[in-house]
């Protein structure tokens, strides 16, 4: 099997690579931007015509795209994670229609839902900010095609390797900064949103780009539950040893304000993919300060 990974530089598209890398019988190409990529592309400025041209020569039994932006501004945004994805359907629709695509989504789709409740693939989406609306742009993309196509709705990743965009992965480098004692400045950590390590992802992505049959159109990967965003604090405190204090006066983020709980109904991965996240949210904490990817989550 010819795997196309897309975007396998990035914090989620490296755990995926290790993953599928993995996998018995299969041959991965990645693609990106990236010296070295079997397929150099920018999705954000891709000709569709061209793209085409370049997956006719490889001919992918299964594509993956991990690639997408969480900032960088508005032009950023909506060129790989909007244009991106319809990019990539035009091109598999003439140059590969019977290929599996896998393309990686986000929770922010969703924006806010009651507290206490959870979240399936049929609630409403209603994104808060720019970030949000260009991945439920690129969802759009994918799931009205006529391909054969699967979008994991991502939640909250951590785990090692988070990046310094990340609460993490910030969190991380503010801790090393400080060392055992000082003051941590943060925003307001009490919203509540669901964790899934990095490397559960991933198998849910290997787990989908081998899967024998058509599966549905969106399906939530996640922990399953909401916890409050101040235990990832306490927790990576807890694993540096860190003696000093964590102020939450600074400024938050907006869509941290406006979403103050996310939870995911993970029936639906559990049922299409027999996948339930396997790493507990300690370990992934403890992974993360340690930098050691350390054993990946059972099957």
């Amino acid at each position: 099997m010819r795997i196309l990974l897309l975007g396998a530089t990035g914090y989620l598209g490296a755990h995926t690579a290790r993953r599928l890398r993995a996998l018995p019988g299969a041959q991965l190409v990645t693609g990106g931007r990236a010296a070295g990529a079997g397929l150099r592309i920018d999705l954000a400025t891709a000709d569709p015509a061209d793209l085409g041209a370049a997956l006719r020569r490889l001919r992918p039994d299964t594509v993956v795209n991990c690639a997408g932006a969480v900032g960088g501004g508005a032009v950023r945004l909506t060129g790989l994670n909007a244009r991106g994805p319809a990019v990539l359907c035009a091109a598999l629709r003439e140059a590969a229609p019977h290929a599996r695509l896998v393309h990686l989504g986000s929770a922010a789709e969703y924006g806010a839902c009651p507290r206490g409740t959870s979240l399936d693939e049929s609630a409403a989406v209603r994104p808060v900010g720019l970030y949000g609306a260009t991945k439920l742009a690129g969802t759009l993309a994918v799931a009205d095609s006529p391909l054969d196509a699967v979008v994991l709705r991502v939640f909250n990743p951590v785990g090692p390797g988070a990046p310094a965009d990340s609460l993490p992965g910030r969190l991380v480098d503010e801790l090393r900064r400080v060392g055992s004692h000082g003051v941590v400045r943060v925003g307001d950590l009490s919203a509540h949103r669901d964790f899934v390590d990095v490397r559960d992802i991933a198998r849910a992505v290997a787990l989908a780009a081998v899967h024998p049959t058509a599966l549905p159109r969106v399906l939530n990967i996640a922990g399953g539950a909401a916890r409050p965003v101040r235990e990832v604090a306490t927790g990576l405190a807890a694993v540096a040893g860190f003696r000093g204090r964590i102020d939450e006066g600074g400024a938050g983020s907006e869509r941290s304000a406006a979403v103050s709980w996310q939870q995911a109904d993970i029936g639906a991965a559990a049922r299409a993919l027999g996948w339930r996240p396997g790493i507990p949210l300690a370990d992934s904490l403890a992974d993360l300060w340690s930098g050691r990817p350390v054993a990946e989550s059972a099957a």
